[in-house]
């Protein structure tokens, strides 16, 4: 495996005439003997979080092909520019496999996949495809709906909070989706918002989540890629939600679940579609009954009627008789978004850029 940092590609890739290319390949379907897989991550490898659990799809990769893979993964890779630098070394390299981790990655994805068309692209969170860019995406509203019947279980004085990277809809649908999880249990419950406009800054983070609970919050969810928010929720005797990871070693004793993500078939299935030549761009949106997205160990504190709920919620979304988008649903204004017996189609969920009654905040 090597291991790159942004700094070192973008100052010698070119230097070290890295555009070798793939010859006699006529597509990303035709692997070369040995596979060539580059990682790029928008925020730096740590223990737990967003990034974490994309190195353990490569670590797969890595476990399943041993001596015939090469792997190079890039970490904080967060503007732009870079990326599509940075994406382009990759591919002038010759890799035949290169993933993205990031919604930010998707333009400079797609300014370098058609200039590479023998290279096979896979982009989380992407809304676009070509014929060699494929993406993939979770369905984290629910894990947040699920966590949030949790929450509501708990909560004192019927406020929850949450923080969130970007008001993107990846982020929206969920943040909605535990105060749905939330209402289920107590239909008064409200949650505020707090977008720190950033995939990584624990310093904004940690005062996110001060602010959420001096504003009476008393249970905190952050959708970022630290454990910042569960952190600073346990040290102020608040409940905490984590995200992609378990955080429960970080909450004090309080953190009452995590919605945590699975990537390992992901990873590994577009590593043996290239190896085997049949790889194709393909849309893959995946969660609870998939098993891509998955909860963590609920707190022991959790009353049997808590867990009993939890798990009655669980069987309906994987049933099918559940969704956390059922209406009656309405938005920040009272107007209807979904009617009665309806639910919200998976491209409205997709494109979610409005709250639901009770969420108090705004996409600023």
């Amino acid at each position: 495996m090597t291991m790159t940092t942004r700094r070192e590609l973008l100052k010698y890739g070119a230097a070290a005439g890295l555009a070798t290319g793939l010859s006699g390949l006529s597509g990303p379907a035709r692997a070369a003997e040995k596979l060539k897989v580059g990682a790029v991550y928008v925020s730096p490898i740590s223990d737990i979080g967003w990034t974490k659990q994309h190195t353990l799809g490569i670590e797969a990769i890595k476990a399943e092909f041993g001596d015939n893979v090469e792997v190079t993964e890039i970490d904080n890779v967060f503007r732009p520019q870079d990326a599509e630098r940075v994406f382009r070394e990759l591919a002038g390299s010759g890799h035949q496999l290169i993933f993205g981790n990031s919604f930010s990655h998707g333009t400079p994805m797609q300014k370098v996949a058609p200039r590479f068309p023998e290279t096979a692209f896979e982009h989380c969170s992407g809304i676009k495809h070509l014929k060699n860019l494929g993406t993939f995406e979770a369905k984290y509203f629910e894990g947040t709906y699920l966590a949030g019947v949790a929450a509501g279980h708990v909560t004192q004085w019927a406020k929850i909070g949450f923080i969130g990277g970007f008001p993107i809809p990846d982020i929206v649908g969920p943040a909605n989706a535990l105060l749905r999880g939330a209402q289920s249990v107590n239909p008064d419950i409200t949650c505020n918002v707090i977008f720190l406009n950033s995939w990584f800054d624990p310093g904004k983070e940690k005062e996110a989540a001060k602010t959420l609970i001096a504003q009476g919050c008393d249970v905190i969810c952050s959708m970022t890629d630290t454990a910042t928010g569960v952190q600073v929720a346990g040290e102020n005797d608040a409940w905490s939600i984590g995200y992609a990871s378990d955080m429960s070693k970080f909450g004090n004793g309080k953190h009452l679940t995590a919605f945590t993500l699975n990537w390992v078939p992901v990873y590994l299935q577009a590593a043996r579609d290239v190896a085997a030549g049949s790889w194709e761009s393909r849309e893959r949106w995946r969660g609870i009954a998939d098993d891509v997205v998955q909860m963590s160990p609920y707190n022991e504190a959790l009353s049997a009627e808590a867990l009993s709920a939890i798990e009655t919620a669980h069987a309906g979304i994987i049933g099918g008789t559940l969704h956390p988008f059922g209406g009656e649903l309405n938005d920040q204004s009272g107007a209807s978004r979904v009617g009665a017996g309806e639910v919200l189609s998976d491209g409205d969920i997709r494109s979610m850029n409005w709250f639901v009654q009770g969420m108090i905040g705004n996409m600023g």
